[in-house]
């Protein structure tokens, strides 16, 4: 069996550090567990990053592990997404006491990163199905962890629900599949499902819904409003960031490899989805008055931002996809962390619970402007370069509705930003001095507050290297 081992580099080092925490959770004092288990995971997963990064990066477009993992630029680039992820939210989960306590929860997070690693890198449906199983039932569990807050019990409950409904309509899909190509290879697939049928059509349909149930994509969505309001802010963030993430990489390896020649199909379908998902997901955020479930609308609807850059199924479709998700992994997570930090000392998730947070705490302020501006597509952050790289995508394989409804909906989506920025900067806390209500940011929040900030910033202004590794991460799927 070929096996490369530098293309199981972060997963073996994923599983070393999982045992480590394991090993090392019992020997810790119950007064320093917190401390000793998120600099533990947090650091970990750092190095896991700079090791991954500098050692394991793929020399050549290959298939390893028996031809079940694909070890291309494209699997690599987002492997090292997931892991960013996973370290801040390793950082943000220190300060949430039902978390930072349970050595479980990080080794949860980690197994959760691994299925996400394996599902960019999957060339097989058997593999692919496994990674997104082993992604998704670590997240059920952290999304209803916190079992003495009924909100977090019924969020999880009903990820699992729809999740496991999902799982088992997407499993259908691929036995299909396989019965109509005789091999689960996806390579492989694509040559004998050369000349689609009204069958292997249904087929995609099918795994179609599955991709989406992993993207939040209209009209799969109506989970993830409730899950992120009811899940830890902490766990929240990673559901919209890096679990979004995975299932973008998936559905762009799929789709280019597997229905290359149903073209005008397949986009047409995504392209209604992504007017809907951009749509509905703004529409419905503009009423929200909870500052979780607008943001959980408003990830929706950045789900149907990045879906042009999978309709115009190009290079540049695909560079800017991937570039989309980057600057939406630094950005959500920013928005989560600010709103994880405030919720600790507001004890609110209201929006009008944020009245003076600019005097309150100016630099939590200051980059709740940085990560709401470039949600907004505001230059010069990370978002409008995101947007304006998949508006170009689409333009260039004359895709123009598909934009100008794309540009409509960002025009709906700065509404309700500025709104919230309105709250913090111009409103005052009802009859209270607010100089006498700070809000401390403690050491971790700090930490990941400022890497993700200016890495916001640092995707607008200095975009070039990070556009090369997506371009090149593109390449390798064409």
């Amino acid at each position: 069996m070929n096996l490369n081992l530098l293309a199981i580099l972060p997963e073996a080092l994923l599983v070393l550090l999982a045992v480590a925490i394991l090993i090392l959770d019992p020997l810790f004092k119950a007064d320093s567990r917190r401390v000793n288990l998120g600099w533990l995971a947090a650091g970990g997963l750092t190095l896991i990053l700079l090791i991954s990064f500098l050692a394991g990066q793929p020399a050549q477009n290959e298939l390893t592990l028996g031809g079940m993992v694909r070890f291309d630029w494209f699997a690599f680039a987002f492997k090292m997404f997931f892991i960013f992820a996973a370290a801040i939210t390793a950082l943000l989960m220190m300060d949430v006491d039902a978390l930072a306590n349970r050595a479980e929860a990080y080794v949860l997070l980690l197994a959760a990163t691994i299925g996400m690693n394996l599902m960019a890198a999957s060339a097989d449906l058997v593999m692919l199905y496994l990674a997104i199983e082993t992604t998704s039932i670590p997240l059920y569990v952290l999304a209803g962890f916190l079992t003495d807050n009924d909100k977090s019990t019924e969020a999880g409950f009903k990820y699992l629900l729809f999740g496991a409904m999902t799982s088992a309509i997407l499993l259908y899909g691929f036995s299909l599949l396989f019965g109509f190509a005789g091999t689960t290879n996806l390579a492989a697939m694509a040559v004998s499902l050369a000349t689609p049928t009204v069958f292997s059509l249904g087929a995609l349909l099918l795994v179609l819904v599955g991709f989406g149930f992993k993207t939040s994509i209209v009209p799969f969505h109506f989970w993830a409003p409730d899950v992120y309001e009811g899940a830890s802010t902490p766990i929240a963030g990673f559901l919209s960031t890096a679990s979004k993430a995975a299932g973008f990489a998936v559905l762009l390896r799929f789709s280019l490899t597997v229905f290359p020649q149903t073209g005008s199909q397949w986009q047409y379908t995504l392209a209604v989805i992504s007017i809907l998902t951009m749509t509905i997901g703004n529409l419905v955020a503009l009423a929200q008055k909870n500052i979780k479930r607008m943001l959980a609308y408003s990830s929706i609807a950045h789900a149907g931002y990045a879906l042009i850059g999978v309709v115009a199924a190009s290079t540049l479709g695909t560079a800017s996809a991937v570039f989309y998700m980057m600057a939406y992994i630094l950005t959500n997570l920013a928005a989560f962390a600010i709103v994880t930090v405030a919720g600790r000392v507001i004890g609110s998730d209201d929006l009008r619970a944020y009245d003076g947070l600019s005097r309150r705490s100016p630099y939590l302020a200051l980059a709740m402007l940085v990560a709401f501006l470039s949600l907004a597509g505001m230059p010069p952050f990370g978002g409008f370069v995101a947007k304006l790289l998949v508006f170009a995508a689409g333009v260039e394989k004359g895709w123009i509705g598909l934009v100008i409804a794309g540009i409509i909906n960002s025009i709906i989506g700065v509404y309700y930003y500025l709104t919230t920025l309105k709250y913090v900067y111009l409103y005052r806390m009802e009859g209270e001095d607010e100089e006498s209500y700070p809000i401390p940011v403690s050491r971790p929040y700090a930490i990941a507050l400022t890497v993700l900030v200016a890495g916001v910033i640092l995707l607008g202004t200095f975009f070039a290297p990070w556009y090369d590794l997506t371009v090149k991460a593109a390449a390798s799927l064409f």
